[in-house]
């Protein structure tokens, strides 16, 4: 664990941990058995946020990378001019989001350790003014979506193991994008009648062939269609948009508010990750503007713990789909896990994110 202190009374604290995932996680580019990750945490006034930092190796970052990061940030004195107004009285939402912005300016990249500054000064928020996020945010638990549980690749046996484990999800999420798909659907199918979601993961090559198999896909209770092309492949994701049954969901070809002009003519819909778009503030910006081009949205995680799933959430009730089962997927959270009803992921009524770390960990 790193401190530091800068001025105004306000420290930063960074927790750099290794998610271990409950069962490798097999897609068809590879496999892994873990997740790096940080935590940050913010300490103003007595008052203490979290935010994490959840960084698969896709996405070029790392321990040493957040750290670095973080470690600027906190040089930088950003955080203490962005802390020091803040009262029960102040527009701290807006401070927010004034202070992501100068974060966001420091370095290019650094996507998910921004996320965990923007989570943790939202969770700070609450704790301050001693009330729930989703309250402050104006946002509808009664509205939540009930999450998918994702499956990558696995033995027929394992994969039974893990539907019996997620009994409480509702939906399934089937990793694809190999040349057993069909295999793959059967597989789980005769294992469940729960509707699946489908992610390509880029998978995909074959116009044509896409296209047939999205039509069987149909037939076999799928719902949607994630990232079915390489990223940089949005002519081949609108020639399939506009012949697809399934909706056609951006993952990979969407990180930022800045992609939305991009892919928005290409796909039906984009997934939303607090990871990729630097954190809540961000988040509900290209939610909202997504929603005024007509496009259908999902929010999704990485394998993240508690406290990126809680944030996710928040944006939950506005989409249509989410695919929020991070913390479900790892073995170590340091945090308890949230209540699920109905595979929907609960509010808390905690001040914050609601979090409870666990006596062993804070």
């Amino acid at each position: 664990m790193s401190n530091f202190a800068p001025k105004f009374l306000m420290r930063l604290r960074i927790h750099p941990l290794l998610y271990e995932l409950r069962y490798p996680f097999r897609l068809a580019t590879g496999s892994r058995t873990h997740t790096n990750a940080v935590l940050t945490e913010m300490e103003w006034q007595g008052f203490r946020g979290f935010g994490e930092a959840a960084m698969p190796p896709y996405y070029g970052e790392n321990h040493e990378t957040a750290s670095g990061f973080l470690r600027s940030l906190s040089d930088s004195g950003i955080l203490s001019a962005g802390l020091k107004d803040w009262s029960e009285t102040a527009p701290i939402r807006e401070l927010i989001e004034d202070t992501m912005a100068q974060v966001d300016a420091l370095t290019p990249g650094n996507h998910a350790a921004k996320a965990s500054v923007d989570i943790a000064l939202h969770d700070l928020w609450g704790q301050v003014v001693k009330k729930p996020l989703w309250e402050l945010l104006a946002v509808s638990p009664g509205e939540m979506p009930p999450t998918s549980f994702t499956l990558g690749m696995d033995r027929p046996e394992v994969l039974q193991k893990k539907l019996e484990e997620a009994l409480d999800f509702q939906i399934i999420k089937v990793k694809l994008g190999s040349d057993d798909d069909r295999s793959i659907i059967r597989t789980v199918r005769a294992m469940t009648d729960k509707p699946i979601y489908a992610d390509a993961n880029q998978g995909w090559q074959d116009r044509e062939a896409a296209l047939d198999l999205t039509h069987w896909l149909a037939e076999q209770g799928v719902r949607l269609i994630e990232q079915p092309f390489p990223k940089d492949d949005l002519a081949s994701a609108a020639w399939l948009s506009a012949r697809s049954p399934l909706p056609v969901f951006a993952d990979e070809s969407f990180q930022r508010l800045a992609d939305l002009d991009r892919v928005a003519d290409h796909f039906h819909g984009v997934n939303i990750k607090l990871m990729k778009c630097t954190g809540l503030s961000e988040g509900f910006r290209a939610l909202q503007a997504a929603r005024l081009r007509g496009l259908q949205c999902m929010v999704g995680c990485m394998t993240e713990s508690s406290c990126g799933i809680y944030a996710a959430a928040l944006l939950a009730p506005q989409c249509d789909f989410a695919d929020i089962d991070g913390c479900w997927l790892i073995q170590n959270n340091p945090f308890e896990l949230p209540v699920l009803t109905a595979g929907r992921v609960q509010m808390s009524s905690k001040a914050g994110l609601g979090l409870t770390p666990k006596a062993n960990f804070l």
